[in-house]
């Protein structure tokens, strides 16, 4: 009601306690929530661990985890929620919706393992075989993955238990892949799992209104959450090149057209790209080369050079930039030596960039979780395909420390590495995390 073009005061005044209790309702469940989430987050922890071993100890390559599929629908299933499988090939989305009208949030996990050899002396190591680019390797949870679905079917199930008063609706997504598929064929044709379960359909039906994920991190003291709002991780692009010359005796160079000396100029000239080409002021970038490959004998000069390496940033016109810079200085340099060079990017990841809104937004949720013990970590030079979700919708991907804390932390053997270890206790703070992320999004954030 307006009185010459004024809100009645007595209006007024019933419109701001209806604001008032809404905010207090809001309030009084999010903290409701947060004490059974401790609760059940400490009831569930026996649960949690021993899932986490079982997965460790029969991990699966990207694509092929058909066996711990199986295990989380199941998990999914006997608690009711709405499950679909197959997605993305092994990919396993549950939807919970509460009994309260409210957004939706979605939470994320990976569920694929590393063609690595497991050193530690656990109980539950592996000792699991795979075929990976057609060969005969080692399995291993080397980057903490079998944490990550364990700490999300823990987090399913306490927000199950929440459904009767919880507003909106959480989806779970445990995507496979996510180190890329274990039968890859190197035509830049392969779609890693998020960006498949994008193309599926994940983030439509239903659409979240954000997205939440977390990774195991060593080097970080075990339960203590690391964060970064805006650009987290680094972009990932393969890059291959192919020098073609003429093969000739190597004592009589001048007979034909050495691939390999202007395979040596290419890499001394790519290192140019970053350090006088590109504009770090902002963001830092990095063109490295990992592999050399060619000739057959010492006396022989040969026809091409085979090299691969990776490109990343963490800015999506630098990254372009980069592109064309790279291939450019590849060409040029390989027409200066009268060789051709043939240059294939192939886009991977995207940056994983947070929303710096949400991500600010959520701090009190990570600050309840963890018990303050949050800090705000540098850019990682990895890469992470929670990016694709993050497009799609604001996104918020942190960090969980898993090296034990009597530890020197620089000394930790890192994520991809066969003595990566993760320290249980912190799996606990996991859960709470997720599921502090989902219920108070929910809780402050009431439907339009």
């Amino acid at each position: 009601m307006r009185l010459n073009g004024l809100t009645h005061p007595w209006v007024f005044g019933v419109l701001c306690g209806v604001a008032s209790s809404a905010v207090i309702a809001a309030s009084s469940g999010q903290d409701s929530a947060r004490e059974e989430i401790a609760t059940q987050a400490k009831a569930l922890e026996p649960s949690l661990l021993e899932t986490r071993r079982d997965i460790h100890a029969h991990p699966e390559l990207g694509n092929t985890e058909t066996r711990t599929a199986e295990l989380v629908a199941k998990q999914l299933r006997d608690l009711g929620l709405e499950v679909k499988t197959g997605v993305a090939r092994t990919g396993v989305v549950a939807i919970l919706k509460g009994a309260l009208p409210g957004p939706t949030v979605a939470l994320r996990a990976d569920m694929d393992a590393l063609p690595v050899k497991e050193v530690a002396d656990l109980p539950f190591a592996s000792k699991a075989k795979g075929t990976y680019l057609g060969k005969e390797v080692d399995v291993m949870h080397a980057c903490g993955h079998d944490a990550h679905t364990a700490i999300l079917l823990s987090t399913a199930k306490i927000l199950t238990g929440m459904r009767d008063r919880l507003p909106g609706t959480v989806v779970f997504y445990f995507q496979p892949a996510e180190e890329g598929p274990s039968d890859f064929i190197p035509d830049g044709k392969n779609t890693w799992g998020a960006k498949m379960m994008v193309q599926e359909g994940v983030m439509k039906a239903p659409k979240p209104d954000a997205v939440f994920g977390l990774h195991v991190w060593a080097g970080v003291p075990a339960g203590q959450i690391a964060y970064r709002p805006g650009p987290t991780l680094a972009s990932s692009d393969d890059l291959r090149i192919k020098i073609l010359g003429k093969q000739t005796h190597a004592g009589r160079p001048w007979d034909g057209i050495d691939p390999i000396t202007v395979g040596a100029q290419t890499i001394v000239g790519l290192q140019t790209v970053v350090s006088r080409r590109t504009d770090i002021s902002s963001f830092p970038s990095v063109v490295s080369i990992g592999t050399i490959n060619g000739g057959t004998r010492y006396n022989i000069i040969p026809e091409s050079v085979d090299m691969t390496g990776t490109i990343r940033s963490y800015d999506y016109g630098i990254r372009q930039k980069l592109h064309a810079d790279v291939r450019q200085t590849v060409e040029k340099i390989a027409e200066s030596g009268g060789a051709k060079a043939e240059v294939t990017i192939i886009e991977k990841y995207d940056p994983t960039i947070n929303n710096p809104e949400l991500t600010e937004k959520m701090l009190p949720s990570l600050r309840w979780a963890a018990k303050d013990d949050v800090v705000q970590g540098p850019l990682v030079g990895g890469a992470e395909d929670f990016s694709f979700y993050a497009k799609e919708a604001p996104g918020l991907f942190v960090f969980l420390g898993v090296t034990p804390r009597d530890q020197d932390m620089s000394k930790a053997a890192p994520n991809h590495n066969p003595g990566f270890f993760v320290d249980e206790s912190a799996l606990v703070v996991g859960v709470r995390t997720l599921a502090s992320l989902a219920t108070d999004y929910l809780y402050t954030h009431p439907p339009q």
